[in-house]
């Protein structure tokens, strides 16, 4: 039987999952607000190839970045103790 978390236990995982909801917030607001800048470009007639150009390079690094911390924090907050 293994022993009750105590309470530093308790908050080093809540600030862990809390660092991990604020990594996907972030990635999000990037991605959106890369999208956003897209949309103005269109919709002022500006030449599309930078803004499309940088969304092709930018929104997959965030994406691929958002899903490496988030791939991290599981592994952290997983227990493998069990096994």
């Amino acid at each position: 039987m293994s022993e009750p978390e105590s309470g530093f236990d308790r908050s080093v995982r809540r600030t862990q999952w809390m660092l991990a909801g604020l990594a996907v917030l972030f990635v999000t607001g990037i991605v959106t607000w890369i999208a956003h800048l897209i949309r103005t470009a269109w919709r002022l007639q500006d030449v599309p190839s930078a803004s499309i150009g940088i969304s092709l390079v930018a929104i997959p690094v965030f994406l691929t970045l958002g899903g490496v911390i988030v791939y991290v924090f599981v592994g952290l907050l997983t227990d493998r103790s069990a096994r």
